[in-house]
């Protein structure tokens, strides 16, 4: 087995269930107040030639509670976050992926960063400042940082990337509206966007795991 050790961030992970051929690689990041094995449960339905890991955010909120960074929301819903603790996550992102990539021996350009909720910020959130280091990213009942607009990688950047947004029509957690912005913003870019609402909250539902499953099992 390729045991990944001495990583940035804190893991799970399952080996392709296809020998041979290409590996691709999964890297999984859960939302706020979660851990590592919320998303790992998914990892049953993730296309076979993938190497999955599901990453534990370094913030702790409690018991086996973790965030990516902490945040405020003002009484009429603006959100307000800590900008160190998001940056500081980001760069141990960027580090954790590089270093799997490496010792998978995966490239950048087999790579999927995916995430729920804030995971899903994180996801977004290295597409559109490292994008060169995945090929891929899926967001799934997420948000646009605009603390990230201003790191955003040169427009030239996301050709041949792609991207899966998908959001529950009543999200009472991050609202609906959230998912348009993100659409709107990457719209401009040269990707492939693949876009989807779903008549659920925020959760991901067997429907929208099941077209984002074959959403990724097409990536090539």
């Amino acid at each position: 087995m390729n045991h990944l050790t001495d990583l940035p961030l804190e893991l799970l992970q399952r080996e392709p269930r296809a020998q041979g051929g290409s590996p691709w690689l999964l890297v999984l990041m859960h939302g706020v107040g979660s851990n590592e094995q919320d998303l790992f449960g998914l990892a049953a339905y993730v296309p076979a030639h993938f190497h999955v890991l599901s990453l534990r955010a370094p913030y702790p909120m409690g018991a086996q509670a973790h965030a990516w960074f902490q945040f405020t929301v003002d009484t009429n819903g603006v959100r307000h976050i800590n900008v160190a603790q998001e940056r500081a996550s980001r760069e141990q992102l960027e580090r954790t992926l590089a270093q799997a990539q490496q010792e998978l021996g995966i490239p950048a350009g087999r790579t999927v960063l995916a995430g729920f909720s804030q995971g899903g910020i994180m996801a977004l959130s290295a597409l559109l400042t490292q994008p060169q280091s995945l090929r891929a990213a899926m967001v799934w009942h997420s948000r646009l940082l605009p603390e990230v607009r201003s790191l955003q990688a040169p427009v030239e950047a996301f050709s041949g990337k792609s991207l899966w947004i998908s959001h529950g029509t009543y999200d009472n957690v991050i609202p609906l509206t959230s998912a348009h912005t993100m659409r709107e913003h990457v719209q401009a870019l040269p990707l492939a966007l693949d876009y989807h609402e779903y008549a659920s909250a925020h959760e991901i539902r067997p429907d929208e795991l099941k077209a984002s499953m074959q959403w990724l099992d097409g990536l090539r």
